[in-house]
């Protein structure tokens, strides 16, 4: 999967062609899916988006995976929250450790881009992204949960 080299995660959502966008394959409940994946799908799952931000080094003091954790602790979390996001999990990979890694939850795909919407409009996202500038390239997986899955 190719890599977009963004400074923000408002970047690579407004960044990515309107076709993706528009045309992306359904995640969440089964009925949301085509046949070839509803099959193992769970009728009730929630729509999981796996997120990993790479954050550049810090230049004098700017930038980087420490900001990019404190962006994180600090309100990003509690903003995507506040919008209807349920923030699953932030995990710090241990084989880069300019990596984060983190996991979201919406009810369906119509969720997810109300909550996106809203969290790009979001004053506190604004002032937040200019208190933490990060450069860093982003990786997006949308996935939905199998009928065998504990997690839904």
């Amino acid at each position: 999967m190719p890599r977009i080299i963004l400074l923000s995660v408002f970047a690579l959502f407004v960044t990515l062609p309107a076709s993706a966008q528009q045309n992306a394959e359904p995640c969440g409940p089964a009925a949301d899916l085509s046949e070839d994946f509803s099959k193992s799908v769970d009728a009730g799952s929630r729509c999981f988006e796996l997120r990993m931000y790479t954050a550049e080094p810090a230049v004098d003091g700017e930038g980087g995976i420490d900001n990019l954790h404190q962006r994180f602790r600090e309100e990003e979390v509690a903003i995507f929250e506040k919008h209807g996001a349920e923030v699953v999990a932030v995990w710090q990979r241990l084989d880069n450790p300019n990596t984060l890694v983190w996991m979201l939850a919406y009810r369906d795909r119509a969720h997810r881009q109300e909550v996106w919407e809203a969290f790009a409009a979001d004053p506190a996202w604004h002032a937040l992204r200019e208190k933490y500038a990060v450069p860093l390239s982003a990786e997006a997986y949308m996935m939905s949960a199998t009928d065998y899955s504990k997690l839904k």
